[in-house]
C-alpha cells in the first residue's frame, strides 16, 4: 500500500493549525489522486495536509469496516462505497465521479502472440488476475461473458479464460506490474493503467467492453468532515474532472 503525505503552507508546522485529510483510494486511481493531493489544498485553505493510501477497493472497504480512520474513500466501483452507506459508515450518499474502460494488456513484444480477445482462451496462454473481491475481477468477468456471446467465440470461452489464470494479485496495480515484468502473457486491466504503464493493448470490440464506474464517500467518523466534503465536491467538479481526464478517465454519467 502506498502512503503519501503532502504539506501545503508553512502554517502546518509554524502554528500547528493543520487540517489533515486522509484519502483511501483504489490503486487504479493512484496517479490522479496524487495530483488531487497537490492541487486541492491551495483551493481549500492554508495548512492542509493530504494523506493518500492506495490498495484494492475491497480491502480498503474491509479496513474501514474494521475501524480504520480516514476521511474519504474512493473506489473503483459503486458496490464497495454503497456497502459502507448501507452499513451507516458514511456521511452522506456515495457519489460517482469517473468512468473507465477495460483493455487486455500484454508484455513488451507480446511473447504470447495474442492477436484478439479470443486468444485469452488458448491453452498456452498464462493470464495474471486479481483477487475475487477486487473490482477489476468483477469487471473482467462481465467482459468475458460479453465476449463469449459474440460470434466466433467458443461456448466454453469463459471457463477456458478462468482456467488460464495462473496467479491472483492483491490489486490491479500489482496485475499491471506483473505483465510489465513479463510474468504472464496477458491480463485484463483498466485502460488508464495500460496507458500509465506504457503497455501494449489488444483491442476489445466496443460492443463487448465494460464501463467501470468509480464512486466515493465521506466517512462517518471523518476527523475533518468539512474538508472531506469539500474535497469530494472538488473531485466531482471542474478541477478534479480535468485532472481525471488528463489520466484518461471519463466523466460519470
Amino acid at each position: 500500500m502506498l502512503v503519501t503525505a503532502l504539506v501545503v503552507s508553512s502554517c502546518a508546522t509554524a502554528c500547528g493549525c493543520t487540517t489533515l485529510v486522509t484519502i483511501l483510494t483504489a490503486s487504479s486511481l493512484a496517479n490522479p489522486v496524487e495530483a488531487f493531493a497537490e492541487a486541492f489544498p491551495p483551493t481549500y485553505g492554508a495548512g492542509v495536509v493530504v494523506n493518500v493510501s492506495t490498495g484494492s477497493s475491497a480491502a480498503l472497504r474491509t479496513q474501514i469496516e474494521q475501524g480504520a480512520r480516514a476521511d474519504v474513500f474512493l473506489s473503483a466501483d459503486t458496490t464497495n462505497p454503497q456497502a459502507l452507506v448501507d452499513a451507516g459508515l458514511t456521511d452522506g450518499p456515495a457519489r460517482s465521479f469517473a468512468t473507465n474502460l477495460l483493455t487486455i494488456v500484454v508484455p513488451e513484444g507480446n511473447p504470447g502472440g495474442l492477436t484478439s480477445p479470443a486468444d485469452l482462451a488458448r491453452r498456452d496462454v498464462t493470464i495474471v488476475g486479481a483477487g475475487e473481491e477486487v473490482p477489476i475481477t468483477q469487471y473482467a468477468a462481465q467482459l468475458v461473458n460479453q465476449l463469449a456471446a459474440l460470434p466466433g467465440y467458443p461456448p466454453d470461452f469463459a471457463a477456458a479464460y478462468e482456467a488460464n489464470i495462473a496467479t491472483r494479485e492483491d490489486n490491479v496495480g500489482a496485475v499491471t506490474a506483473k505483465i510489465k515484468l513479463g510474468e504472464g502473457d496477458a491480463a485484463v486491466v483498466y485502460a488508464t493503467d495500460a496507458k500509465a504503464a506504457g503497455l501494449q493493448s489488444i483491442a476489445i470490440p466496443s460492443g463487448a467492453n465494460v464501463v467501470a464506474t468509480y464512486s466515493g464517500v465521506v466517512l462517518k467518523d471523518s476527523p475533518s468532515p468539512h474538508a472531506a466534503q469539500a474535497l469530494l465536491d472538488w473531485i466531482w467538479r471542474r478541477n478534479g474532472q480535468q485532472i481525471l481526464a488528463s489520466y484518461g478517465f471519463q466523466p460519470a454519467p
